[in-house]
């Protein structure tokens, strides 16, 4: 049996203004066995809660001194 795994990306640098928005968007259309790799230019400490209590897991990196890596798949 083969699976496929689809990653979306979402880079919250390029977002002018509050991202809060696009990523709930990106995570709602998120569907199962896909993941969101979100960029954002410092750890998205807050996002961390909002993902836990909408059944997401998240594993997040720090990749660059001005660059996070955070990858959300749904639980």
């Amino acid at each position: 049996m083969t699976t496929s795994q689809t990653t979306r990306e979402l880079d919250a640098r390029e977002i002018d203004g509050e991202p809060f928005g696009a990523i709930s968007s990106a995570l709602a259309e998120l569907d199962d066995g896909e993941t969101l790799v979100l960029y954002n230019s410092f750890e998205p400490e807050p996002l961390y809660g909002v993902l836990d209590r909408r059944g997401f897991d998240y594993d997040a990196e720090q990749v660059a001194p001005d660059e996070w890596r955070v990858e959300i798949t749904p639980r």
